[in-house]
């Protein structure tokens, strides 16, 4: 399932952030991007987890966070696995990440994307085949 993008959490909480206006205007494009080109932006099932709490830790209903992680499904998800969990660990290992970072760098990278949209990782940094860029950094 080779894609262009891989989105961590971030990106889909700010796009749906009435506080963080600022960043809300940098995220929304993104994902209205991936709704654009179908098949080209992939998440996994942890993003999504991560989402559901998020969003209802700031307020937002559970029906709400149901409804929109029922939309992010339609995009190529990285389901959990054991294989997953494994590269993971290599990559915590490698670039000593926290395991929930290391989890998501195996993601992307079991999407051969090239790019993961992420506020969390070092930007610039290439973690395995994929490229961390972060869209809220001032240049």
């Amino acid at each position: 399932m080779p894609v262009d993008f891989f989105l961590d959490t971030n990106i889909l909480l700010y796009g749906y952030d009435l506080d963080s206006l600022e960043k809300r205007q940098i995220a929304q494009p993104i994902i209205e991007q991936a709704w654009l080109q179908p098949g080209s932006t992939a998440i996994s099932v942890q993003v999504l987890q991560e989402f559901f709490v998020n969003f209802i830790r700031k307020g937002q209903s559970a029906i709400e966070a149901r409804n929109l992680i029922e939309d992010f499904s339609i995009w190529p998800v990285v389901d959990n696995s054991m294989d997953l969990f494994k590269n993971g660990l290599i990559f915590q290992d490698r670039y000593n990440l926290s395991l929930w970072d290391a989890m998501i760098t195996a993601a992307a990278n079991a999407t051969a994307a090239k790019i993961i949209l992420t506020e969390d990782l070092n930007h610039g940094q290439i973690y395995g085949n994929v490229e961390a860029v972060n869209p809220f950094r001032n240049p």
